[in-house]
């Protein structure tokens, strides 16, 4: 038999578990000169790209060969604030690192579940969320641009994917949290899984770019593509393995 109680609780406050969506920034070497200049060449002519968002600075991948590297996570908050990323919290890393975290004021998050991206949103129907404020909901299925894009000019999709249905001119950049489809020559800057979701994707009907990246791993003009795939339909995708991270270009039919 079940008895009911009644309860006290504070009239001033209440406290409840919440949930707070954060990025993780997987950092692959204790070199912050490095990083500072790899966050310019990735979000450098784009400071408005993040919006004061919460990140968690997973330090697993530098455990096996810089475990007991310093960190200067003070010079590193500075990075990220330089971006608009607000540092909160380390997961992973050495006593050592964990230590030197906690000195400046950092959470140590060693339950924070970092997995390989988030997922972009997609049209197709998905579990039922809690509804977010509807003035942050994004615009349901693709972005799409119908106009020819000139060099100096960016188009970004935040949380969906981009469909461009005119020329990307050299010196105009296209982005998107999910894939990026170009049913036209594509001879600018290409950014698909803008925020790390690592299987996005880019087709484009006439491939020329001057960079593509996916989901923060990029390849220049400066590398030519090979002949089967530049100037020719074609897709590109990220592979990862324990080599490391590429991108991998193919060929499609038109």
């Amino acid at each position: 038999m079940s008895v009911a109680l009644a309860g006290r609780s504070p009239s001033t406050f209440e406290i409840k578990s919440a949930s707070l969506p954060l990025l993780a920034l997987r950092l692959k070497s204790p070199d912050l000169d490095a990083l500072a200049d790899e966050l310019a060449v990735q979000y450098g002519d784009r400071p408005d790209f993040f919006e004061n968002d919460a990140v968690v600075l997973d330090l697993s991948a530098l455990e096996a060969g810089h475990a007991e590297a310093g960190l200067d996570f003070q010079r590193l908050g500075e990075l990220l604030h330089q971006r608009r990323l607000r540092l909160l919290a380390v997961r992973g890393g050495s006593p050592a690192q964990r230590d030197a975290a906690s000195a400046v004021g950092l959470l140590l998050a060693p339950d924070v579940l970092v997995q390989a991206a988030p997922r972009a949103p997609e049209p197709a129907p998905a579990i039922r969320r809690p509804e977010p404020v509807a003035s942050e909901l994004p615009a349901p299925g693709a972005m799409v641009v119908a106009r020819p894009l000139r060099s100096g000019q960016q188009v970004y999709a935040r949380g969906r994917d981009l469909v461009v249905l005119a020329m990307v001119n050299a010196g105009a950049e296209v982005v998107a949290d999910g894939h990026v489809h170009v049913y036209a020559p594509l001879r600018g800057r290409v950014i698909a899984g803008a925020r790390g979701w690592p299987e996005a994707r880019v087709f484009a009907r006439e491939m020329r770019p001057e960079l593509v990246s996916i989901a923060g791993v990029y390849r220049t003009s400066d590398e030519p593509l090979p002949a089967e795939v530049w100037g020719r339909a074609a897709s590109v995708r990220l592979e990862s393995s324990e080599a490391g991270d590429k991108l991998v270009f193919e060929p499609t039919s038109d």
